[in-house]
């Protein structure tokens, strides 16, 4: 199936079958704030703002990359680009191979700073592309295309190997990468899609010059159930086995304290399971700079359009103030210094893999410089 098709069917499919982890969370259940009984704050005065790669945000929210290659998904990105514009938050567009193929689709992408002029702006290439073919002459076409403060590099290999038409070779994936963030003169965001990212993946991409993060953890979107769903008319083993794989990946507050404790001064982004401004308080507690959710504001979109998404959007900003107000923080930094209960499962696990609990929880409240690389684009 050649892209544009293929990146319709994914919309279809996301809609409307159940592609989410159902015997995997996000973990952030086992997290607890404790609650400030009395304060002097305004909840009117209560400040979510940040800057983001040079940009005043809202908050700290990201509507990460999910299509354009098709006119639907045109319609769907200014439609998002719009909203995010209004809200004041950032935007990523979906993998743009199918312009970088097709000169006459990057309207479909393009689009999003058409109708978001100010805001930061995503572009977005698949690492099995960069690893075969592509180089910094896509990565420049893929940046222009959409006028991007920053560059996604997306991590899909699972998603590759159940998708009937995946790319399954990562030879040279790692030098290829490494090289084109040493040229490029715009962050790469290194990010997976529903994995998550561990700590040896961390280390081994920082040590190699990569400073932004979107873990994208297990608890969301699986891609594995989405590409099974796919095949499900084509390829019975690529159907049944994508059953079989559907619990794979790290849980997405894992994924993000395994990806701070081994790249301490990245920007990082949490996606993966976020559906809420309680999920994303809890995030950014431990450790995120900034959440990313997507499949929420494609079936808000779906639903409702514009005014779905804007709905949406309102509601997580709302319950992130909400979480900052009630723990006694009038701002995200101050949030960080509050009180966190942490579940023994999450002790344990974390432990198990190696990170002093005690010791990350005071990193991530006296890291002065937390989000700077977030602002300044250090790459």
């Amino acid at each position: 199936m050649s892209t544009p098709p293929r990146k319709l069917d994914h919309i279809r499919v996301v809609l409307d079958s159940p592609i989410e982890y159902s015997d995997v969370t996000t973990m952030f259940e086992h997290v607890n704030f404790v609650p400030s009984a009395i304060h002097e704050l305004d909840l009117n005065s209560i400040d979510t703002s940040m800057y983001f790669l040079g940009k005043k945000l809202s908050a700290p929210i990201i509507i990460t990359g999910m299509t354009g290659g098709h006119e639907v998904a045109a319609k769907i990105n200014c439609t998002i680009a719009k909203v995010a514009e209004e809200v004041g938050v950032a935007m990523g567009v979906g993998s743009q191979r199918a312009a970088i193929e097709d000169d006459s689709l990057s309207y479909t992408f393009r689009v999003a700073r058409d109708c978001a002029p100010s805001i930061p702006i995503i572009a977005n290439l698949g690492i099995p592309q960069i690893a075969r073919e592509y180089g910094i002459k896509e990565a420049w076409k893929a940046i222009n295309m959409v006028d991007a403060d920053a560059l996604a590099i997306h991590l899909n290999i699972a998603q590759e190997v159940f998708q009937p038409e995946g790319d399954i070779n990562f030879a040279n994936a790692l030098t290829k990468l490494s090289e084109i963030a040493l040229e490029l003169e715009v962050p790469i965001i290194v990010k997976e899609t529903g994995q998550g990212i561990n700590m040896e993946v961390a280390y081994l991409l920082y040590q190699n010059g990569i400073r932004f993060f979107d873990v994208a953890g297990a608890g969301g979107t699986s891609w594995i159930l989405v590409e099974g769903y796919r095949s499900k008319k084509t390829s019975t083993i690529l159907y049944e086995s994508s059953k079989n794989f559907s619990s794979w990946g790290l849980p997405t507050l894992l994924s993000l304290v395994e990806t701070r404790w081994a790249a301490p001064s990245s920007c990082i982004i949490a996606s993966g399971g976020i559906r809420t401004g309680y999920d994303a308080s809890k995030a950014i507690a431990l450790g995120a700079d900034l959440v990313g959710l997507a499949l929420p504001v494609l079936k808000a979109y779906a639903q409702k359009g514009l005014d779905g998404v804007k709905d949406l959007l309102k509601r997580i900003i709302f319950e992130l103030k909400a979480t900052l107000f009630i723990a006694g923080a009038k701002n995200l930094n101050e949030l960080r210094r509050r009180p966190i209960i942490l579940e023994p499962v999450l002790i344990g696990t974390l432990s198990q893999r190696g990170i002093d609990v005690n010791l990350y929880l005071q990193g991530t409240r006296l890291f002065k410089d937390h989000g700077e690389a977030c602002n300044k684009g250090i790459h």
